[in-house]
This record gives C-alpha cells, sequence and structure tokens, in this order.
C-alpha cells in the first residue's frame, strides 16, 4: 500500500498531519506493508526569496484575524506534541527545500529530512532559503552536504517540483496537507487520525 503526501515544510498544517498520520499507523494492522512518499507543493510559489518573519508575513495577508490564527493552530499542534515558535519562525519561498528533499528521496531518507526541516522550521526558526542552512540540516539526516549545497545554488530538480504540484492539483487537490493512498482515496487536510485509520482499513479491504 503506498500512501503519497503533497506538503509544503512551512504548513503547520501539514506538520498536524504528518502526525496525525502516523498515529493512524501505530494503529493500523498492515502498518509494516505501507509505503510512504513525499511529494513537493509550494503554498506560496510567488514569496519572495528573502525570508520574512511569520508573524509579520502573517498580519499583512489576514490582518487582525493572523494572531487568532495562530493561537489556534499552535495549541492544535500542542495536542499533537508539537511546539510551533511563531516569534521565531520565518517565512520564506520553498522550492529550494522541495529540490533538496528531492535530493534526500533519491538516497531513501525523505521521510527523516521531511521531518527534520518542518521541526527547523517551526520549532528552531530556520531559514529554510539559506543554501548553507539546507546544507546543515541535511547533512544531519545523512547526506552530504556539499551536494545539497550544490543542488539548491543550482537548478537541479525545479521541474520535478513544478510537475508534482500539478500532478496534485490533477488530482483535486486545493491545498496541502493533500494524502493519496494507492491512487484510489484522497485526503484533504490534517483529519484526525480516526479518519486517516479508516480510511488505511478500506484502502487495504479493497485490494481484494
Amino acid at each position: 500500500m503506498k500512501i503519497e503526501i503533497w506538503s509544503d515544510v512551512v504548513c503547520p498544517w501539514c506538520y498536524i498531519g504528518k502526525r496525525r498520520l502516523e498515529r493512524a499507523l501505530g494503529e493500523f494492522e498492515h502498518a509494516d506493508e505501507v509505503e510512504i512518499e513525499w511529494r513537493s507543493f509550494q503554498l506560496n510559489p510567488g514569496a519572495p526569496d528573502r525570508a520574512v518573519p511569520t508573524l509579520e508575513y502573517l498580519a499583512r495577508r489576514f490582518g487582525p484575524q493572523a494572531q487568532a490564527m495562530v493561537t489556534r493552530v499552535t495549541e492544535l499542534a500542542r495536542a499533537e506534541g508539537l511546539d510551533l515558535n511563531y516569534d521565531t519562525a520565518l517565512s520564506v519561498n520553498t522550492l529550494d527545500a522541495h529540490r533538496a528533499l528531492h535530493l534526500a528521496a533519491g538516497h531513501g531518507l525523505a521521510g527523516a529530512a521531511e521531518e527534520r526541516l518542518l521541526h527547523a522550521h517551526f520549532t528552531e526558526g530556520a531559514d529554510l532559503s539559506d543554501p548553507d542552512t539546507l546544507a546543515r540540516l541535511l547533512g544531519e539526516v545523512g547526506l552530504d552536504p556539499d551536494r545539497v549545497r550544490a543542488v539548491v545554488t543550482g537548478t537541479e530538480y525545479a521541474d520535478a517540483v513544478r510537475a508534482e504540484a500539478e500532478e496534485a492539483v490533477a488530482l483535486g487537490a486545493n491545498g496541502v496537507p493533500f494524502f493519496v493512498i494507492d491512487r484510489a482515496y484522497g485526503i484533504p487536510g490534517a483529519q484526525p487520525a480516526e479518519v486517516f485509520l479508516g480510511a488505511l482499513r478500506k484502502a487495504y479491504a479493497d485490494r481484494d
């Protein structure tokens, strides 16, 4: 069974959805038969290259509602064991981060790389548009930092990132996270773990 996950590393709901899926997999009787494949989707492909404090970005985009949105998502994340620190988080253009994740996938490290970048963005205030930062973070999960730096300062995987985003839209996604099980079941958003578990069991039963 394959689960494809379209996600962005600056998306809090993607982080929450990841944890909820992991919780569901912990209860799924056939979890050892599940393969997870991470896919790229930029929430804001037109974001500037320069990092901007996330609170500042959200205030410009959503006005007075921004603080209430941050408070709500932080509380929901905390319930999943996640510490979202919006006081230090930086909004960035994530194209380079996604290109680096494609490199990680080619070395069998996609899951570890995704987790590392999510944590770095939301908890450590890392600038995920900075080549040296990406090289350091992905070096921690087993990639060659020099190779990471070469990728993110060039153009490798850019077409693949855009193609995956287009594929998500073709499958019916209008945002992320977006989960697809065996190309037969689409699950939009950070659904409760019980929803993921029910979908996993149904998809597994329908395989016959």
